[in-house]
């Protein structure tokens, strides 16, 4: 019964027909970028709440030579993070723990304990704590390789300098998000994959995402690729790039489906109250701040105003993965691009809102 009641929440993909003329533009445009038999990517446009766009180009296993679908798995990158973002948000509804929770609470191992009392978990949800990331992924490529959430974070213990006093300026950080996630595990006492799972994918009806724990999955995904020097695509994931074990920065696998899902669900307040749902994607009020840039972050979204519209998404990139997630809300308007080969997603984007938006 709990899976059909979960079921009843996100219905079944609802569609809705663009112009014939629209559907032709977007083709040409993805497929000037993508071509068959090569590594390629996927794309799902909604509005009004119904799906106008959907299409998949090129392969998602150069050897098996398996064809890309809108179910295809890839690894999202640093969308992974708004994950781990609601899985902390969705502990705080529950009063489980505290946005204002300083880091000395879950690591009182810090070297310099003043800045373990600094840092808040807030901090670390909008890339404003200051904390160096002094891993050194280059010269021990070898442990990045295998080194999981509690390897990339580590490092970040040994800080005795901030680049910045907290919440006063903006410095993107993959590690605060490996120690993001292991706090997820502490306060629920459970691997924070299993509870990303229980609390938001089976919620949002997402029921092939993943989390990677280590190694690549198993089945079911795409490889990521680049091309060498000879123009020969070479695969670019797990084992070949660092830092791809430790998920908390970019562990999600998922399709352009379930992100479709995701997105609804995130409106729809089904695994956040509105209230905490509205906070996620509101620039969080920093009174310090210092940055010529004014702060554009939501707790891990980017909230930006282009073409005179409001704009929330995040990208990601690993490895050969790039992918670009975009929610207009004025125009009610979905976007979600996944590719296993890098792509210049900023200028894809802004063809498919040319077209999609005149």
């Amino acid at each position: 019964m709990k899976f059909i009641y979960l079921f009843l929440l996100v219905p079944c993909i609802a569609r809705a027909q663009p112009s014939q003329k629209t559907s032709m533009r977007l083709d040409k445009i993805f497929r000037s970028y993508f071509h068959d038999s090569e590594p390629g990517g996927a794309v799902l446009i909604a509005r009004d709440g119904k799906v106008i766009y959907e299409g998949a180009f090129g392969v998602a296993d150069i050897g098996m030579k398996a064809a890309i679908t809108p179910q295809t798995l890839f690894n999202t990158g640093s969308i992974s993070k708004t994950f781990v973002a609601y899985g902390i948000l969705h502990l705080a509804a529950r009063n489980r723990l505290s946005l204002d929770d300083e880091l000395y609470k879950y690591f009182p191992d810090f070297r310099d304990t003043a800045i373990a009392r600094k840092v808040k978990l807030h901090h670390l949800l909008t890339h404003t704590s200051g904390l160096p990331d002094s891993r050194k992924v280059g010269e021990e490529r070898a442990f990045y390789l295998v080194a999981k959430d509690a390897e990339n974070f580590a490092p970040l213990k040994e800080t005795t300098n901030l680049l910045f006093e907290p919440g006063t300026r903006y410095k993107y950080s993959n590690p605060a998000f490996n120690g993001l996630a292991l706090i997820i595990e502490m306060v629920s006492g459970m691997k924070w994959q299993n509870y990303i799972r229980d609390s938001i994918f089976i919620p949002a009806g997402m029921l092939t995402s993943t989390i990677t724990d280590g190694p690549h999955p198993e089945s079911g995904v795409s490889h990521g690729y680049v091309k060498n020097k000879e123009g020969q695509f070479e695969e670019l994931d797990y084992g070949e790039e660092p830092t791809f074990a430790a998920a908390g920065n970019g562990g999600v696998w998922s399709s352009v489906q379930e992100l479709w899902k995701y997105e609804q669900a995130i409106q729809k307040n089904i695994f956040l109250t509105e209230e905490w749902t509205k906070k996620s994607r509101t620039v969080f009020p920093y009174r310090g701040w210092m940055d010529e840039t004014p702060s554009r972050l939501g707790l891990s979204w980017f909230l930006t105003r282009e073409l005179n519209m409001e704009m929330k998404g995040h990208t990601g990139s690993q490895g050969g993965f790039i992918s670009d997630y975009l929610w207009l809300p004025e125009k009610k308007l979905f976007y979600v691009l996944l590719c296993n080969i890098p792509r210049p997603i900023n200028e894809i984007r802004a063809a498919v809102l040319e077209t999609v938006l005149k």
